[in-house]
């Protein structure tokens, strides 16, 4: 577990190590909350879902209960990995000419807001995984709710460019601003609706927010501004759980969620690399990230030509998948020059957000993407709940032909995946990040990172990062953008240069302005010691003990 590569690119901090548990969140508290409940006897799920309710809140601007998540999580009783679904459907009410009709979907307000779908699959987690009362799990979060935390520089800065919209509202005036002005890094603050809710939910469970106080409260607020939301709706949600998609990476077993998770582009990216000798290559050359761009090329032009809601698209994700099809897909790269155009294959028929990363003694995995989209989601707080609305409707087409177009109950097509990586059977990394597309990108970068170049968890989430932008393939509306590949300043010039002449068109970051939030867990399989890494990008910390 030791890197080759700490003299090339140190991290600024160590990894953390741990032989009981640990958990790498976007907060700090957030991890504290999730030790907490493992130091009082909880497993790795209880945790996990701790670390979520935690999140929520210390982390509003990122995800929480208006929003919807993806979980992966490797029971040690049973020897598998488990795939939960926590996104909710587009409203009964959201039709495409609907939108059309009024200029299209918009980036806040009432009517950018989905069926919110991560509380049950908390709950769905629970039911099948937990060993903790409710009560006890979220009372990390709600501490936080009713006692206040202090705010970071990071969300300051980040409420700074929303306190003029929150100040006009009043439940974002009351909880988010001081009685309108920006609220400073160190103030505190307190969520005591939120709090209220998350008592309620930890009380009588799922139901409290299908059929509950909870939702009659959600479709009233929701319907006093316009919006789409009904009872029904939030009745007939129910998150599923089943199985995931994998790949075999050079003996390495690496596991997805399946669409409408974008999870299938990581393991076609793996898939489409294996033909190709990436340490030879070597760490972070421009040969080597060249590759990774061309390959993430391709595995996007399918996505946007094949995936959406599985129940409402044939999706084909075993010929996706397939060795022989990457063998295919990567006899398109040319290794010396970037492509330009980049079509969908043939394959036979056959998502501002946040990430978290649990691992316990009893072996135990849990890797978590929760989200309520973009930053602050809708940016309204629904009444009295005390919940902060998402903006998932924002992912929608709206072109008739494209897989992912707006239906009524349909699923959106997401850019969470978390990760899970087993070695003969046993996990041995957990990995994800937020950021939009940039997470699959991100995640091939993390993989790689640790599986053929050595690093270390903290030395993989701090090494510099890019990301490659693909018109008109991004996920949120407009879905344009500029055909770049942006690299953080910290990469060799020697790289960049090289970068360049084979066609890149090059955008570059600051040192530390890279996408994501990027959390990882290695375990070693021999010892069974868990070893933490946190991005510092954002506030994200690893604890263990």
């Amino acid at each position: 577990m030791s890197s080759p590569h700490a003299i090339a690119h140190p991290a600024f901090r160590p990894s953390v190590m741990g032989k009981n548990g640990v958990v790498t969140s976007g907060h700090h508290l957030a991890s504290q909350a999730g030790i907490q409940i493992m130091m009082a006897g909880g497993n790795a799920i209880d945790a996990a879902i701790a670390t979520a309710a935690a999140l929520g809140v210390v982390e509003p601007q990122s995800s929480g209960a208006g929003g919807d998540g993806f979980i992966l999580i490797y029971s040690a009783k049973t020897g598998t990995v488990s795939a939960i679904n926590a996104t909710g459907a587009a409203p009964t009410g959201a039709t495409r000419e609907f939108y059309l009709k009024r200029g299209g979907i918009p980036m806040k307000g009432i009517l950018s807001v989905s069926i919110p779908g991560l509380v049950d699959g908390w709950l769905v987690a629970h039911e099948h995984f937990g060993t903790r009362p409710l009560e006890d799990i979220f009372a990390p979060a709600i501490a936080f709710c009713e006692e206040g935390f202090p705010l970071s520089h990071k969300l300051a800065n980040s409420l700074r460019g929303e306190t003029k919209r929150f100040a006009s509202d009043p439940y974002t005036r009351a909880v988010f601003t001081n009685d309108g002005q920006p609220l400073h890094p160190g103030d505190i603050v307190y969520q005591k609706d939120l709090g209220k809710t998350l008592r309620k939910i930890a009380a009588e469970g799922r139901d409290a927010y299908r059929t509950g106080e909870i939702a009659r409260d959600l479709v009233a607020f929701s319907q006093s501004r316009g919006g789409l939301l009904t009872e029904a709706d939030l009745k007939n949600h129910c998150a599923r759980i089943g199985d995931p998609i994998a790949v075999i990476y050079k003996g390495y077993t690496v596991y997805e969620t399946p669409p409408n998770s974008s999870g299938h582009i990581l393991l076609q990216e793996l898939n489409i690399v294996e033909n190709f000798d990436l340490r030879a290559l070597g760490y972070n050359t421009a040969e080597s990230i060249h590759l990774m761009v061309e390959a993430k090329k391709l595995a996007f032009a399918d996505r946007e030509k094949y995936v959406a809601d599985p129940d409402w698209v044939d999706v084909p994700i075993d010929g996706l998948l397939s060795k022989d099809y990457a063998k295919e897909r990567a006899s398109y790269i040319d290794l010396e020059r970037a492509a330009i155009h980049v079509p969908p294959g043939i394959p036979e028929s056959v998502e501002d957000t946040t990430c978290f990363c649990v691992a316990d003694s009893e072996g135990n995995a849990v890797c978590q993407l929760q989200s309520i989209q973009s930053g602050w989601g809708s940016s309204l707080i629904a009444g009295d709940t005390g919940i902060l609305l998402n903006n998932r409707m924002t992912y929608w087409h709206l072109e008739k032909d494209h897989p992912n177009c707006l239906m009524p109950g349909k699923r959106v097509r997401h850019t969470m995946n978390p990760v899970i990586v087993t070695k003969d059977g046993k996990p041995v990394l957990i990995c994800g990040t937020p950021g939009a597309d940039t997470q699959v990108q991100t995640n091939l970068q993390l993989v790689t990172h640790i599986l053929d170049f050595g690093l270390t968890p903290q030395e993989a989430v701090e090494a510099p990062r890019w990301r490659s932008l693909q018109n008109p393939m991004e996920s949120t509306v407009p879905h344009t953008c500029e055909d770049v590949l942006q690299l953080e300043s910290r990469f060799p010039t020697i790289a960049c240069e090289a970068l360049a002449r084979k066609g890149h068109d090059l955008r570059y970051l600051s040192n530390w302005g890279g996408p994501g939030n990027a959390q990882a867990i290695q375990i070693d399989p021999e010892t069974g010691t868990l070893m933490g890494g946190s991005d510092p990008r954002r506030d994200g910390y690893a604890i263990a003990f």
